[in-house]
């Protein structure tokens, strides 16, 4: 059995969630100790059990320590079980991260799934379903992953309610090699809310499109009523040959609709005053893809906490192994056999 401590690096849920999703690829026995030790209430919280749940689920796996505040597991998969599963979190954590977490065992199964989750689809502290659906899934179909998306209904934090499906055909990926981004083609900015006056998306727009000169087609905004509010969503998105990045950025009591505006556009003008490609939210998101896929590279701007505690956690499995190379244009991450 191979013990984790989750209290390396930056000591978060993603140790749990990689953790999880090697152990059920390789159906290899694991005990995680400390989990989540870095955060100021440490142990599984709500979506971190979902997370568990799923793996457990796809998995046929015997758990242990499988309950709210647990800050030990050990989890044993026995099988991959592949068709069609539904897993409701309960609050407004993150559906997204428990798609990340079965995505990677499902695309190596014998047969199609089918995953529903219910939780929140737009949370500040893990990718929104926009980022998911925008800059993720592109790079992962480009590698040859058969999968399709679809948000049916918003979940905005603090209130959920959200609902997303995933469909996974099982799929040999390819190695991705991306170290440059191509041309701009378009940057287009959407806005959310729920529950909030109409006239804040519209100066958060209006201060969008200033900044970047973009024209009426180039914005939208949703009112979804007051059945996920009350909440405000900014995605910025700048689409190019090669990738795509979003930019997520949350309304918040007390602060103004342009601060929240500016608040994007300056991560968006940080992002494009570098060359390198993939940014800081994609990057560990794309160590596992391409852990599946035998090998790859790509360029980012610096390592994160996130992503070197990524690589780190997947270098003590089997299997190709990451290596982080800083260098004059930014970082360089590579995958590649022992």
């Amino acid at each position: 059995m191979l013990t984790i401590n989750g209290a390396a690096g930056e000591g978060g849920g993603q140790i749990l969630r990689t953790a999880l999703s090697l152990s059920v690829l390789q159906q290899r026995p694991i005990r995680i100790e400390n989990i989540r030790a870095g955060r100021p209430k440490p142990g599984l919280m709500r979506q971190h059990l979902t997370c568990v749940k799923a793996a457990a689920q796809i998995s046929a796996a015997d758990v242990q320590g499988d309950m709210l505040g647990s800050t030990a597991l050990e989890f044993h998969p026995r099988a991959l079980a592949p068709g069609h599963h539904h897993f409701a979190i309960g609050t407004a954590g993150s559906a997204m991260l428990v798609l990340q977490t079965v995505l990677p065992p499902l695309l190596r199964a014998e047969e199609p799934s089918r995953i529903t989750i219910e939780g929140g689809t737009h949370n500040p502290l893990a990718p929104s379903a926009t980022f998911f659906e925008h800059a993720f899934l592109p790079r992962i179909r480009e590698m040859g992953a058969r999968v399709t998306f679809a948000c049916e209904r918003v979940g905005l934090f603090p209130a959920g309610g959200g609902r997303v499906v995933l469909n996974v055909q099982p799929s040999e990926l390819t190695p991705l090699t991306l170290t440059d981004r191509g041309e701009r083609i378009v940057t287009h900015a959407e806005v959310l809310i729920a529950g909030i006056a109409g006239h804040v998306a519209l100066r958060e727009l209006t201060r969008i499109a200033d900044r970047f000169r973009l024209r009426r087609e180039q914005l939208r905004h949703t009112d979804l009523g007051h059945s996920t509010g009350p909440g405000n969503v900014i995605s910025v998105i700048a689409q190019f040959q090669r990738v795509t990045e979003v930019i997520t950025a949350f309304g918040a009591r007390g602060v103004s609709a342009e601060s929240v505006a500016d608040g994007a556009c300056a991560e968006l003008e940080s992002y494009l005053a570098s060359s390198a490609p993939v940014g800081e939210h994609l990057s560990d998101q794309l160590l596992l893809p391409l852990w599946l896929a035998g090998g790859g590279e790509f360029r980012t701007d610096a390592i994160s906490g996130h992503l070197e505690t990524n690589a780190a956690l997947i270098n003590q499995f089997d299997g190709p192994q990451v290596a982080l190379e800083n260098g004059s244009n930014g970082v360089r991450i590579s995958l590649r056999d022992r």
